[in-house]
């Protein structure tokens, strides 16, 4: 059972409209997420292409797409016969599309507009889902749940690559001060941007993580539904499997 601090238990940041926020830091996004990872991001997404489900030329559907890292990643285990970001940051998906551009995938992988509680796919439509450090930012999370179950095909995977807190206590200490006091002034002067920063912080000590998570996800349908921590449990794949 996770055990939450008070600090971790505080109301949760607005979440309504974030998406201008990213908008706003999309250009120095990418740069940022490798910096103050520690470029552990990288090996992050690419360990998500280790959970795809079984089959070859699979449809994908990436959800808060941003930049489209997770998607392109996905994309080069050579399991993934189409996919589709989607994100309502618009200057966010105007840099993952150049990214497609660039690299020939605009046959293979497209991206759209659009809130991820409420998709404008029909039932049963793709192999996997993904989301990529966005969860957290869904207004409605149980929505969101509901509505990757809803577009996933029976059989279908939904996998989750989210921040999370290390059970180690003097890990987790040192992990909250760099959370804290160093990522929001280190974002702000790459960024301008002190604001999303300090929400970052703000959205990962507020979030379910752990196995209350791994509830959400059954609650919203989902089988076999297990965590992955990853680097001492900062960051967790979540996978959910419908039946």
């Amino acid at each position: 059972m996770t055990t939450r601090t008070k600090a971790e238990t505080e109301a949760a940041p607005e979440r309504t409209n974030v998406w201008r926020m990213f908008d706003r830091i999309a250009p120095r996004y990418d740069l940022l997420n490798h910096l103050l990872s520690l470029n552990r991001d990288k090996s992050w997404r690419k360990r998500m292409g280790k959970y795809l489900p079984d089959g070859d030329s699979l449809s994908l559907l990436d959800l808060a797409t941003g930049t489209g890292d997770q998607m392109l990643s996905l994309h080069a285990t050579g399991k993934i016969g189409y996919g589709v970001g989607l994100d309502m940051a618009g200057e966010m998906m105007a840099i993952g599309r150049k990214k497609i551009t660039s690299r020939d995938l605009s046959e293979q992988l497209a991206m759209v507009r659009g809130d991820a509680t409420a998709t404008p796919f029909s039932d049963r439509t793709f192999h996997a889902i993904t989301i990529t450090f966005g969860i957290r930012n869904l207004v409605d999370l149980k929505a969101g749940l509901v509505e990757m179950y809803r577009v996933l095909k029976p059989g279908g995977r939904a996998l989750i690559l989210e921040f999370s807190l290390p059970k180690n206590r003097l890990f987790k200490r040192v992990y909250l001060f760099y959370f804290r006091h160093i990522l929001p002034r280190l974002g702000a002067i790459i960024s301008g941007d002190r604001q999303a920063y300090r929400y970052l912080n703000q959205t990962v000590e507020t979030f379910p993580y752990g196995e209350e998570f791994c509830n959400l996800m059954r609650s919203a349908g989902f089988s076999e539904v297990n965590a992955h921590p990853l680097t001492f449990g900062i960051a967790t794949i979540y996978r959910g499997d419908r039946p």
